[in-house]
């Protein structure tokens, strides 16, 4: 296992930045998610990991060393890509020993480790066939076992479950997962999948125009996110936004969605100030009301049912303001449909309407 340390770090391509000034590090044995939309600079950034583009300025340490101007081959990382990049002529056990015999590596040290690998990887049927002749969900894992072979100190992984179907990439996500688990090796993934970061990350970094918009535990994030933008980017549904105001007592009001019970809110250790707010609240902080509304409900109508399997989505209206709501039960709703409903209020998240940040409230504990 290795730490990887980046400083002040800068990328240019075609003569745009797209990594500007970043500071990072990665502990040994981290399971590291860098999380953001296409063109974030989430790739940018693993490749100058990889020594695949080059930094303009700022250092790569890997393992203690400063790295920034090494060859990749020097660099004691395994890879493995969006694209399976594996050889169409060579057999399942050629394409994962292929970087071992280039080393020179003795044979029966390549023939132990892609062994020990392809047991790892559920591989040992399939060694003898070419990649034609698997899935795309086989032809990963051979990518992967490609990597793990060389017994790097740090695993990168570009998207590599992008190109599966939906319960491929389920089902490589807990192999991963249960990989991570096995080896403890130091490893940084790369995806713009919300799902895949909140359930393989130790840490989540959330990138936007080439710049870290938060770094932390994947509960932490999620539950206290450090802007309107780290906000909106995590969670299906996505956090519904409110603009309002603060009263003097710490009630927000917008129209006729008030919500009472903020008055222990807080910003640097002093109550917040009447001021304009835009309240972030999520889906399952909204209760609709089973029976007859009670004390401090809401009134709202649907729009919208999306029924899950497991769960339905409830999309209703209040004012002009569109909330959307999990229901666990088997009640029926309607669009147009009159309902009341309850925020939870020390759930809720405040952010300023000019910078999007949040406005830090200490209020009660999360609760994840």
């Amino acid at each position: 296992m290795s730490n990887v340390h980046l400083r002040a770090l800068r990328v240019t391509l075609g003569g745009k930045t797209v990594i500007q000034g970043l500071d990072l590090r990665v502990e040994p044995g981290e399971f590291l998610v860098l999380l953001g939309p296409s063109g974030c600079g989430k790739s940018t950034l693993l490749h100058a990991i990889a020594g695949l583009v080059d930094v303009d300025e700022g250092v790569v340490e890997i393992g203690g060393r400063d790295l920034t101007d090494a060859d990749p081959s020097e660099r004691g990382i395994g890879m493995v890509f969006q694209s399976y990049a594996l050889y169409p002529t060579m057999t399942v056990a050629d394409n994962m020993a292929f970087g071992l015999r280039v080393a020179g590596m003795p044979k029966d040290e390549i023939r132990r480790r892609v062994g020990n690998i392809a047991s790892m990887l559920q591989l040992e049927a399939l060694l003898k066939r070419k990649p034609a002749q698997l899935s795309g969900g086989q032809r990963q894992r051979v990518a992967i076992g490609r990597a793990l072979v060389r017994e790097a100190r740090v695993l990168l992984f570009d998207e590599p479950l992008s190109n599966l179907d939906a319960k491929l990439r389920a089902d490589l996500r807990r192999e991963l997962k249960l990989l991570h688990q096995s080896l403890g090796s130091t490893m940084i993934y790369v995806t713009h999948d919300q799902v895949e970061a909140m359930t393989l990350a130790s840490r989540i970094v959330v990138m936007q125009g080439g710049r870290i918009q938060q770094i932390g535990a994947p509960a932490d994030v999620y539950a206290r996110p450090a802007n309107r933008f780290v906000a909106g980017f995590l969670g299906a549904p996505p956090m519904a936004f409110v603009d309002g105001a603060l009263d003097a007592a710490g009630v927000f009001r917008a129209g006729p969605l008030v919500l009472d019970g903020l008055a222990q809110a807080e910003e640097a250790g002093a109550a917040l100030p009447p001021r304009p707010v835009v309240l972030g609240v999520r889906p399952e902080h909204v209760t609709l009301a089973e029976g007859a509304p009670g004390a401090g409900m809401l009134a709202g109508e649907v729009t919208l049912v999306e029924p899950m399997g497991n769960h339905q989505v409830v999309w209703l209206r209040c004012g002009g303001h569109v909330l959307s709501a999990l229901v666990h039960d088997a009640r029926r709703f309607a669009p147009g449909q009159g309902v009341a409903f309850r925020i939870d209020a020390a759930r809720v998240s405040l952010f300023d309407p000019d910078t999007g940040v949040r406005l830090e409230t200490m209020r009660a504990p999360v609760q994840i």
